[in-house]
């Protein structure tokens, strides 16, 4: 049950056992829906990957990255178009993920903007992968790059090749399904 009453210059609001000023109460509403800004999680996206490969599942593992990088990462500066997973030795690695160093990085570190980087998965996951990967004739893409409770996460795809004629499909359905759209935003 809330009790409103005045003082000589403040309305005081009094909520349970909390008591704060109106105007406090008022400025932190306010606060909160004009300052809102959308802040996405995503670093980068590898839009490619989904053209080229029929993805069957999806993992999402840690990266082991130096200090540089994650600075990088936050100022947005990574590609993963052009990068792949590899498995070797019951291990996970991405290659030809390119994070450009910025340029107040530290002048004691050499930084290598295409150095192979560990990922990090359970060992039932990495089991599964290799699996997958060895005898049923996959490939480990990586799909998206983002941020996740304050860590860099790299949302990584099992997937098949797509033929030629697949990729021509896909492209008609998606031609297909916009010009429904079309035709039902104009009736």
């Amino acid at each position: 049950m809330a009790r409103f009453w005045m003082n000589s210059k403040t309305l005081t609001i009094r909520l349970a056992r909390v008591s704060l000023p109106a105007s406090r109460i008022i400025a932190a509403a306010m606060s909160k829906s004009t300052n809102k800004t959308v802040q996405s999680n995503t670093i980068a996206l590898n839009k490619k990957a989904r053209h080229d490969y029929f993805i069957e599942d999806t993992y999402e593992c840690g990266l082991v990255l130096e200090g540089w990088e994650v600075k990088a990462l936050r100022a947005g500066r990574a590609q993963i178009t052009e990068s792949y997973v590899h498995l070797k030795n019951g291990e996970a690695w991405v290659l030809g993920a390119r994070i450009s160093p910025l340029s107040t990085a530290s002048t004691h570190v050499s930084p290598d903007p295409t150095r192979t980087r560990k990922l990090l998965l359970h060992r039932p996951e990495l089991d599964r992968l290799v699996g997958a990967v060895e005898r049923k004739g996959y490939t480990l893409v990586p799909l998206a790059l983002r941020w996740k409770n304050g860590r860099c996460k790299l949302e990584i795809g099992l997937a098949k090749g797509k033929k030629q004629h697949d990729k021509r499909a896909t492209e008609k359905d998606r031609d297909w399904k916009r010009q429904q759209s079309r035709i039902l935003k104009g009736s």
